[in-house]
């Protein structure tokens, strides 16, 4: 397949994780459409990104089928096909479960998990004919929590569930596989009125394994290996991204 010949959906594409997978996409000549809540953001970066390749923004909030719909056929009108679907918008509230709303679970849960189903849902018959590939953004509060995290761990484990279960589902004709990033620092990857450089001390760095915070040229490279022929015999998987935390026991 021509290099050229290909064409992506980011959710939560206009800012952090999301912008740096897109960035890496279209150096890979892969086409994008890049698809979020912020129009302003999402603006922003198409016009960044227009030198790497064929992008567009398109105005979507996840959790609602009718943006997924719109997605699919935007992208398969500006594009001509539909290859990769990454599913990575996502929201996080933090607050005591005594404090914590129905109106919050409902929302994490539509924009994290919901839409994990409805976008995949409606991309499917596209993805199977390109036989391509979805990568899902999960997290590593799937697997281990701090308090009042309750609808956030909830939705990112339910990622890492619908992850295996699309697999089967859709498999051979199209492989799905999900990423449970650590902390990964995504200041300087927001819009630019938002944009500010790291700072990190020397504790946060020495408690990774891997000696630093995550960055999200980390996850991308990931989600690229992932969504590409080279990890053909990879699918049903949830692949760690963290520097090594959650395999570290730290004791008070």
């Amino acid at each position: 397949m021509s290099r050229t010949n290909r064409a992506a959906i980011v959710t939560g594409g206009a800012q952090g994780i999301g912008k740096a997978i897109a960035r890496r996409l279209l150096r890979e000549g892969v086409s994008v459409l890049l698809a979020d809540v912020d129009a302003g953001a999402g603006r922003e970066t198409a016009r960044e990104f227009a030198e790497l390749g064929r992008v567009a923004f398109l105005r979507a909030d996840a959790s609602k089928e009718r943006d997924a719909v719109r997605a699919v056929r935007a992208a398969q009108r500006r594009f001509g096909r539909l290859d990769y679907l990454v599913n990575n918008a996502g929201i996080g509230v933090w607050k005591p479960i005594e404090e914590a709303t129905l109106a919050d679970w409902e929302r994490i849960i539509g924009v994290n998990l919901t839409s994990v189903f409805l976008w995949t849902k409606h991309a499917a018959p596209a993805l199977r004919a390109a036989r391509g590939a979805v990568v899902n953004i999960s997290s590593t509060r799937a697997v281990m929590s701090e308090p009042n995290g309750e609808a956030y761990a909830a939705s990112k484990g339910g990622v890492v569930g619908i992850t295996h279960a699309l697999a089967v589902s859709l498999g051979p004709a199209v492989r799905v596989n999900c990423i449970l990033p650590g902390w990964i620092e995504t200041c300087e990857w927001r819009k630019s009125s938002q944009r500010h450089p790291p700072k990190h001390s020397d504790a946060d760095k020495a408690q990774h394994p891997c000696g630093r915070v995550g960055r999200p040229e980390d996850v991308a490279a990931l989600a690229w290996f992932l969504l590409s022929p080279e990890s053909g015999f990879i699918t049903g998987a949830s692949v760690l991204c963290d520097g090594g935390m959650t395999r570290r026991m730290i004791y008070v």
